[in-house]
């Protein structure tokens, strides 16, 4: 059974594409159903969180307003801690492990923490290393268009 929902930001939680004005102010998309699929995990109890490999307020904004319980920003890629340690960091917290834990990814910087949940889950817009991970749910929807919505209605209504 599902204990924490994980995922990463940018091709998940967005498009993947990075907007920016004329000011040079970046700008990213998201999309409000994700969003509620989280809150409604919340509220059934499972604990929520982002890892990103990026630093910005954007991020940090969008995980204040659904009052999620975790977010890592930083992690993965060329930087101090994978995203695999902060998930096993937030498992020891909970004392969970990582078969409790839904992950959704779409990169390679998310491959070790895919192939180490209990669930793995990715958009049908990831790339295609990460679709052909053994094991892996491949969600309907695209990136920041409904998969994180999709696979948090399905968690609930399975128990997964």
């Amino acid at each position: 059974m599902i204990k924490l929902f994980l995922t990463d930001v940018d091709g998940c939680l967005t498009d993947g594409g990075m907007y920016y004005s004329a000011e040079g102010e970046v700008m990213k998309r998201f999309c409000v159903y994700d969003g509620m699929g989280m809150v409604l995990l919340r509220l059934a109890g499972i604990k929520c969180g982002i890892l990103t490999s990026e630093t910005t307020d954007i991020v940090a904004s969008r995980a204040k307003k659904l009052k999620l319980d975790y977010l890592y920003m930083g992690v993965g890629a060329q930087n101090r801690m994978s995203k695999l340690d902060a998930a096993k960091e937030i498992c020891n917290e909970m004392n969970i492990s990582l078969d409790e834990v839904c992950y959704v990814g779409d990169d390679i910087n998310d491959l070790d923490l895919l192939g180490a949940v209990g669930l793995a889950a990715c958009p049908n817009s990831a790339l295609p290393v990460v679709k052909a991970l053994p094991g892996i749910l491949v969600l309907s929807h695209n990136g920041g268009d409904g998969a994180i919505r999709e696979l948090c209605d399905r968690i609930l209504e399975e128990k997964l």
